[in-house]
């Protein structure tokens, strides 16, 4: 496989985070490796892993990925993109106009931002890249390829980004992905690139919804489509919770905010902020999870650049004659371009310094576009997880017992899970036991919810991820 197999094309569909890159602060990623398990509460269903994001409090990411809020219009990033007299360049998935927030739009972006580069570059240049995540992996392989002198600075100790494979044999059977890693399955091109390096996949379909009193009818997506169409034609744009709610739907219905919820947890926004008219992506029928470290596919972009890691850039100085890059160490490094990647958030905080500022359009972009909130949580278990069935009625009849028997193990094959009703944090969770099996599931929230979840403890985020599992789950087997 060449190092052109990501920058081939990218289908829509993913959920979750992605690509992150540097940010002036020198204190290392508090994304960990590994959570330690903290220790249950009495009585509680005790997982013999556990590991969590924390994408929201992350100086380097401040944030999952971009949406785009209610009243702002595409051309911010269109905005964002636009090169700097030639010096200064922008790639991300916040700059993508067709599917920002997800992997296609970072490899993409990446693809067009060398692009721009090679259009104002003699060859030979020096070109800095600020950002190892995919955007940056993807832009750094087509400079090399095309004989620039490419030196790529990451922030973090490690390549990827937002794409965050843990690899621990002791504590998972397969790598925990704590950012963006579900696939659509029409995106066929990362889906080849994971089969040339032999990462195994897993499909991710059917859904159980459940509340605490049993099973629920499945809320379907077709009227939130229907509302948002609908409110596309009107004057002016509109939230998400608006137009469901102008179409006569409540949405704190339980059902309703349960679909709202896994909605949330693929683009970070809660329905009150995202936009009808760009809105935000809506559940797959089908996904697909890789079960396989992500990482070297982001090396093998990188070949022939150099690399820089841990090495946070704080001030980028630019005019007609060339890009300086300030490091948080104390270096000042110079180059003929230099091309930015860091997160939407990143742009957003006070650590990155420009000078001179950049142009109105381009903090303007900055403002008006959201940094949405996405974290994701996984745990393992030693022993089987019971997906618990409704208490059978008393009247039931025994000649019934063999089909119940038979709709329990259905339930039990199921991989997307909704809670619906009660207080759950999590709402959003993939069982991924019938696919592999390994007693592994994954809650992933978004919003509000993830940055409610964001600052709580180990042991109280434990806690949390064990009663939003509840309506699901009785004592292990």
């Amino acid at each position: 496989m060449t190092r052109r197999t990501l920058l081939m094309g990218a289908g829509a569909g993913v959920l979750g985070v992605l690509l992150a890159s540097c940010t002036p602060e020198p204190a290392p990623s508090p994304t960990p490796d590994r959570s330690p398990t903290p220790k249950p509460t009495a009585g509680a269903i005790t997982p013999a892993a556990f590991a969590r994001s924390s994408w929201t409090t992350d100086p380097f990411a401040l944030g999952a990925a971009s949406f785009t809020p209610v009243g702002t219009q595409a051309r911010a990033r269109e905005a964002l993109a636009e090169p700097i007299d030639g010096r200064l360049f922008f790639s991300g998935e916040a700059t993508d106009v067709e599917a920002p927030g997800t992997t296609a739009a970072a490899l993409r972006s990446g693809d067009r931002a060398a692009d721009e580069v090679l259009r104002a570059a003699d060859s030979g240049e020096r070109v800095a890249i600020v950002g190892a995540g995919l955007a940056g992996a993807a832009a750094a392989a087509r400079l090399v390829a095309e004989g620039l002198q490419v030196t790529v600075f990451e922030a973090r100790d490690r390549v990827g980004g937002r794409v965050h494979s843990v690899v621990d044999d002791t504590a998972w059977p397969f790598p925990a992905q704590l950012g963006g890693w579900l696939l659509g399955s029409s995106d066929d091109v990362l889906l080849e690139t994971f089969n040339a390096r032999d990462i195994r996949t897993a499909p991710i379909a059917g859904a159980l919804w459940r509340s605490t009193d049993g099973d629920v009818e499945p809320v379907p997506v077709e009227p939130v489509q229907a509302a948002i169409a609908t409110a596309q034609q009107g004057p002016t744009d509109s939230s998400l919770e608006e137009a469901l709610t102008a179409a006569g739907a409540d949405p704190e219905e339980p059902g309703l905010a349960a679909l709202l919820a896994s909605i949330t947890a693929a683009s970070g926004a809660d329905a009150s902020d995202a936009s009808t008219w760009f809105p935000p992506r809506l559940p797959a029928s089908e996904m697909v999870a890789p079960l396989g470290d992500l990482t070297p596919a982001v090396d093998e972009l990188l070949e022939g650049a150099k690399l820089s890691l841990s090495s946070p850039v704080s001030r980028v100085a630019y005019d007609e004659a060339g890009v300086s890059l300030g490091i948080a160490s104390g270096e000042s490094l110079s180059f003929d371009r230099v091309l930015i990647t860091v997160p939407l958030g990143v742009l957003q905080g006070e650590g990155l310094e420009f000078a001179p500022a950049l142009p109105f359009g381009h903090r303007g972009a900055i403002a008006e576009l959201g940094m949405g909130l996405i974290e994701t949580v996984w745990l393992r278990f030693d022993d089987p997880l019971i997906v618990s069935a409704p208490a059978p009625d008393a009247e039931t009849d025994a000649e019934t017992e063999p089909e119940a028997e038979a709709d329990t193990e259905a339930e039990s094959a199921a991989t997307l899970w909704h809670v619906v009703g009660g207080d759950a944090l999590i709402r959003t969770w993939i069982n991924l036991a019938p696919a592999t099996g390994e007693n592994v599931v994954v809650g992933i929230v978004g919003g509000e919810a993830a940055g409610t979840f964001a600052e709580l403890s180990e042991q109280k985020a434990l806690e949390a991820a064990i009663a939003s599992l509840a309506p699901f789950l009785a004592a292990p087997a």
